[in-house]
Parts: C-alpha cells; structure tokens; sequence
C-alpha cells in the first residue's frame, strides 16, 4: 500500500526533472519558440515561411518573400521579446531572416 506522507506530484517530478537536465529545458523551450513563430504570427506568414531552425540561440528563418522580410526585420527585437514570452525562458537571443 502506498503511503500520501511521501508522495510528489508529478509537476514537482517534472520541474525537478528539468532542472537536472538543462539541455531538455533549451530544446523544449526552442520548440515552443518556433510554435509562438507560428502562433504569434499567423497563417499568412507561415505560408511564406520555408523554414525554421535554431542554432546557439539565434532562431534561423527563411522566407520566400523580401517585402515580408523587410517588414519583420524592422520588428525584430518586438518578435524575439514576444516568442520568448511564449517560449518561458530567453531563449532567442538574435533573429536571423533569409
């Protein structure tokens, strides 16, 4: 018979998890940021978004139009802050659009 006196929740057992293993807690916050890309700014920009990837804190987009990437790059520090938010932790440092 299992006794309530020691028990732990399984969200402690996750946070404590997490913070054993720091490399788990990047890549999932990374994860989150590329979803707040898709999230944050919609379907119209996904459609012209080819690809997605990280690479030591800078988030690498391509995209497949100039005029959106000139009109992202003029809110990128707006951006980085926002999927930050989303992501949990600072885990974007610097935008890169191609």
């Amino acid at each position: 018979m299992f006794s309530k006196k020691n028990a732990i929740s399984v969200s402690d057992m996750l946070s404590d998890f997490m913070d054993r293993n720091p490399k788990i807690k990047v890549s999932l916050a990374e994860h989150r940021a590329i979803s707040a890309w898709k999230e944050l700014l919609g379907e119209g920009v996904s459609q012209y978004t080819k690809n997605l990837y990280f690479r030591r804190n800078v988030l690498f987009v391509q995209l497949t139009s100039s005029v959106l990437r000139a009109e992202l790059l003029m809110s990128k520090q707006n951006l980085i802050d926002r999927i930050n938010e989303q992501a949990g932790m600072d885990v974007v440092k610097d935008i890169v659009l191609r």
